[in-house]
């Protein structure tokens, strides 16, 4: 089969988060299974300043963007044995950030984004790679399927090619004024309710979810999740008119890149055979962070994006009481001002057990998941999360609230249905989270039962070997209904 991704950011090209590793590790996951798979993203800054080896391609396509022409330059990387084109236009992605500035997003980014799809259509055309699926992700590329169900639905290049569209945040919708159509070359007939008006906006991920033959998104509960009122961000209506053709998949994780046996990222490499290892990694995170060596404390790590999202009004208001609790705390992340004050704080104040370090370091973040005894994932909501696949990968044991992909793979000793793996709480409360931590503490005394829960946890399979056979059924139904060969 001939597969084509088309995502804004691919790792380790260019990432801003989780998108970008589904990005790289499912297309690799495919090619190791025989399929010819190819991957489509912008030319930004940071890949030239990556020092990522890039050469120059020979085609070029010139698309109209707001009545002017722009013209985009193929250069051509790879990702292992897959290949990866890059469309190049400085006006659009020479900047410093992919998607806009601390200040706010890009102004511009209807033209650059809608640049970017018909580019890609374009592009296709001009090499004569005519992919049997385009899988594309995110607001970024739901210009795709929507040209290609309206603007080319007679173009014969295109007619055998199963589209699918995949929600990684349905958060993030790609809104702009309803006077950005022209820009981006819609006709005014789609700006309807059952087209792309939006409260009065354009919405772009809406443009996808009703043009693509399959939607998917990350976690199967996620799925559930955003067809309802309270999680649908105002598209439950519409998703729900796609229910027939939405499908919640769990993201994988790349086992090669997460390895406690082989990551030279860690201070000492231990595996399910032998975990003596880890207690090395802990005591050597405790004097890096500058904490007590104290090897029967608990530890609880963290790696996020301080938002709210990702729980940290819990967080902030809990950090007075774990600045006095028998554990140590340990967070590395960056994010809102008020959350990384409500750190600085704590420590002003004279506590000694929690470490906090500001920003995100690629050597730092392994060492946490390695050396940590508990990881923290208090989401309001979290579409799938990789920070608790990763963490059971290395031995820790996930204390997580349950909602989105986190309920599809961490399960607490209260599920009576399910193994225990680590540590759920539901309601969305300072005192939820505190209750399910000091279940985990008191569960940390029970050495031989501790043990069962990390084997546990490093023995389950969440690799993506698991999930890409659910990709292929889809890809192979959207193929026959296209009247291609599956």
């Amino acid at each position: 089969m001939k597969i084509l991704f088309v995502a804004s950011e691919v790792t380790p090209f260019a990432k801003t988060g989780g998108l970008a590793d589904v990005a790289s590790a499912l297309p690799k996951t495919l090619r190791t299974l025989g399929h010819d798979v190819r991957i489509m993203m912008p030319f930004y800054s940071v890949v030239e300043r990556g020092g990522m080896a890039v050469r120059k391609g020979r085609k070029s396509a010139s698309v109209m963007v707001d009545g002017v022409e722009k013209k985009g330059f193929l250069r051509q990387a790879a990702l292992g044995e897959i290949p990866v084109y890059l469309i190049e236009n400085k006006e659009y992605f020479s900047r410093d950030e992919l998607y806009g500035t601390p200040g706010g997003d890009y102004p511009d980014n209807a033209q650059r984004f809608s640049f970017f799809c018909r580019c890609v259509l374009e592009l296709l055309k001009k090499m004569d790679f005519r992919p049997d699926i385009i899988h594309c992700h995110d607001w970024q590329t739901a210009l795709i399927p929507h040209y290609l169900k309206h603007e080319r639905k007679n173009d014969p290049f295109f007619a055998r090619t199963g589209i699918i569209f995949t929600i990684h945040n349905l958060a993030y919708q790609g809104l702009f004024p309803r006077e950005e159509l022209s820009t981006m070359g819609l006709s005014k007939e789609c700006f309807t309710i059952d087209g792309l008006e939006f409260y009065g906006k354009i919405n772009l991920l809406k443009a996808g979810i009703l043009a693509a033959d399959s939607v998917t998104t990350v976690s199967e509960n996620y799925c559930r999740e955003i067809c309802t009122p309270e999680m649908g961000c105002g598209l439950h209506g519409v998703l729900q008119t796609r229910k027939d053709d939405l499908v919640g998949i769990l993201n994988g994780l790349d086992y090669e890149e997460w390895n406690p046996a082989m990551d030279k990222e860690i201070m000492k490499n231990y595996s399910h055979a032998s975990l003596s290892g880890k207690m090395v990694d802990k005591i050597g995170l405790q004097r890096l962070m500058g904490l007590a060596s104290a090897p029967d404390t608990p530890v609880f790590g963290m790696v996020s994006r301080m938002v709210a999202q990702k729980g940290f009004d819990l967080i902030a208001e809990l950090l007075p009481v774990i600045a006095k609790a028998p554990m140590q705390f340990v967070m590395l992340g960056s994010g809102e001002e008020r959350y990384v004050k409500a750190f600085t704080d704590v420590k002003a104040a004279g506590a000694r057990n929690i470490a906090f370090a500001a920003g995100f370091d690629h050597s730092l973040a392994p060492k946490i998941y390695a050396g940590s005894d508990m990881f923290l994932m208090p989401s309001f909501f979290e579409p799938c999360g990789l920070g608790q696949l990763i963490a059971m990968r290395y031995g820790t044991v996930p204390v997580v609230r349950r909602t989105g992909g986190l309920a599809d793979s961490v399960f607490d000793p209260r599920d009576n249905d399910k193994t225990p793996n680590g540590f759920v709480f539901e309601e969305y409360s300072a005192e939820a989270l505190w209750e399910a931590m000091n279940r985990a503490i008191t569960a940390y005394q029970d050495k031989a039962f501790w043990k069962k829960l990390m084997r546990r946890g490093m023995s389950s399979d969440y690799s993506w070997q698991n999930s890409v056979q659910k990709y292929l059924d889809l890809y192979r139904k959207a193929l026959l209904r296209k009247g291609g060969e599956a």
